[in-house]
């Protein structure tokens, strides 16, 4: 039986985008059933992941949804000074600037996060 070698260097990666993505989750108030569906992955990865029994993969396609998530929060942050109530205000209100929808539901497929992403790092960038 062949044992995968993790790296120590690879384990903090992991293990700090994983928390990263958690810590965004609480602050939004984004549910577990939305996170997987937002991360690709089964609602029984997102509870291990909650639990500790589970890391993020830089191999898997989750991380690269897991880093515009957290780059998501980063730029909202920015943008509404840190408040929780703002960001899960505009998270959950429909915006003109993303056709009239919601971000909360955009984020959830792939397009979808990516636009809010790009739309947030623009509105950042004249701000």
């Amino acid at each position: 039986m062949q044992q995968t070698i993790v790296e120590p260097k690879q384990l903090n990666k992991s293990a700090v985008l994983s928390k990263a993505v958690l810590n965004t989750a609480e602050y939004l108030s984004i549910p577990n059933a939305r996170l997987a569906r937002i991360l690709g992955v089964s609602p029984s990865t997102i509870s291990r992941l909650g639990a500790g029994n589970y890391l993020l993969s830089d191999e898997r396609k989750e991380w690269d949804f897991a880093v515009l998530f957290v780059r998501l929060f980063r730029s909202l942050d920015s943008i509404v000074g840190g408040s929780p109530d703002a960001a899960k205000a505009w998270m959950n209100n429909e915006n003109k600037g993303l056709a009239g929808q919601k971000p909360v539901n955009l984020i959830e497929s792939t397009e979808g996060l990516v636009h809010v992403v790009n739309y947030l790092d623009t509105i950042r960038g004249v701000i």
